[in-house]
């Protein structure tokens, strides 16, 4: 398989690892080799780019590093072709090609004993692509290359099936042509191997498709925002199909790695990316965002943030709230409006529903944080945790100077900051008695006045 990377991207990425719904495009086709039953796959790619390094797991790099052209990248991989039996050759920027188009080209490969077989289609616009010539038999007698139409016989131009760039070859039969094709331009074509494995014998097929998105291949940013599209779609239909529902489909935007249990609903403007994983009957949105994180069964998030987070089942996030690395919501728990929790776990049935920020913070099942409660739990040079007990009820406006524990069934008096441990049961209060200054106002209107 070679993997190309072009320079049209305008970017310092090479092209194959451009991601599609959060996927680097090569690792489509890697995966989709997989399922269609491919015993190995390996990556054609220059050294340096830093390809190799990024491919997934279990499959195999070939560094070209001599020769120019198609022809060439499949010769550096030489080594493993020639100790198969039958190689499929795949681009590494036409990222929809699927799985059963793969394992179907390859069946047509071996019922009909070719030597080579070619993925074809009669749906697409065929200019410049290289024409099927077909012979009496049915088989591929030649392709001609329309790209400059000069010369070309009108039969020819008047020909629509079109060789689409994925095939299947007799191993032998593949190596044995390569090295019998002579440089164009300093570039050694694959396409050149047709005539000489026709000219010693081998029969050559073509396998027609009607599905034209394994044609597309991703040579700029455009034709990478089309194929995005289209992965979307699928994404969403394979999904919906397992039992999950889209209010609004058009605006939702699912990473390939997501996983989305049954009867889960998915609202409007939702992105779900990397491996998030939401549980069965679960709502997510609208407007939300969430980030290597689970939801558990039951949940619901809605105008929310998540990022490497962990909710519980039945739980309530939002709105507006914001999930950081290591906040964990246990079961039946309410985080809500306008309230952050960063590395912090939030007990079963716990609640902190609006205007706090918890850092570093352990707080009990059960525990009700009032209104604009705060964790101070950085001193300047390190972090330092709260804990606060079970069925611990806060007063607004608290802060926690931490480190400090808070003993179960404990209150906060409002307006408190607290620097030292609560007993369980017992009220900590930490603020300035009030004074009442009696005429104040009318001294202050005439001082203003004088």
């Amino acid at each position: 398989m070679a993997a190309g990377h072009g320079t049209r991207m305008l970017s310092e990425v090479p092209k194959v690892l451009h991601p599609v719904c959060g996927r680097p495009m090569l690792h489509w086709i890697v995966a989709a080799a997989r399922e269609a039953g491919a015993g190995e796959v390996v990556c054609v790619v220059r050294p340096g780019t830093g390809v190799s390094d990024a491919l997934p797991e279990g499959a195999l790099a070939a560094e070209q590093t001599e020769g120019e052209g198609t022809g060439s990248a499949v010769l550096a991989a030489r080594e493993r072709i020639a100790a198969a039996e039958t190689v499929l050759i795949l681009s590494g920027d036409h990222p929809l090609v699927s799985a059963e188009l793969i394992a179907d080209l390859a069946a047509t490969h071996g019922r009909e004993g070719a030597a080579a077989t070619l993925l074809t289609t009669e749906e697409l616009d065929p200019a410049g692509y290289g024409r099927i010539v077909r012979a009496p038999d049915g088989g591929v007698e030649r392709i001609v290359e329309t790209k400059h139409t000069e010369g070309v016989a009108p039969e020819h131009l008047a020909t629509r099936e079109i060789n689409i760039g994925a095939y299947a070859f007799d191993a032998e039969a593949l190596l044995s042509a390569l090295d019998r094709v002579t440089e164009t331009g300093g570039e050694r074509y694959l396409t050149d191997v047709f005539p000489l494995i026709r000219e010693s014998g081998g029969r050559i097929s073509a396998h027609p498709t009607r599905d034209t998105t394994s044609a597309m291949g991703v040579n700029d940013r455009a034709d990478l925002a089309a194929v995005e599209r289209l992965a979307q779609e699928r994404l969403l239909t394979m999904h919906a199909r397992n039992g999950v529902s889209f209010t609004a489909p058009a605006t939702v935007s699912i990473d390939a790695g997501v996983e989305i249990g049954e009867d889960a609903v998915i609202d409007a403007g939702v992105v779900l990316r990397g491996a998030t994983r939401v549980g069965a009957g679960a709502v997510i949105g609208p407007q939300t965002t969430i980030l290597d994180s689970s939801v558990g069964e039951g949940a619901r998030v809605l105008h929310s943030y998540l990022d490497r987070a962990e909710v519980h089942a039945r739980a309530g996030i939002g709105p507006f709230a914001y999930l950081r690395p290591g906040a964990v919501v246990e079961e039946g728990a309410k985080i809500g409006t306008f309230v952050e929790i960063k590395n912090s776990r939030i007990g079963r049935g716990a609640k902190v529903p609006h205007l706090s920020y918890l850092g570093d913070a352990d707080v009990g099942e059960n525990s009700n944080i009032a209104a604009a409660n705060v964790t101070a739990n950085y001193d300047g040079f390190e972090k330092h945790r709260t804990t606060i007990g079970k069925d611990v009820k806060t007063g607004v406006d608290t802060t926690f100077v931490a480190p400090v524990d808070v003993g179960d069934g404990a209150y906060t008096g409002a307006g408190s900051v607290i620097t030292d441990d609560i007993p369980p049961g017992s009220l900590g209060m930490a603020r300035a008695r009030q004074e009442n200054v009696d005429g104040y106002a009318e001294r202050a209107k005439k001082k203003h006045e004088g």
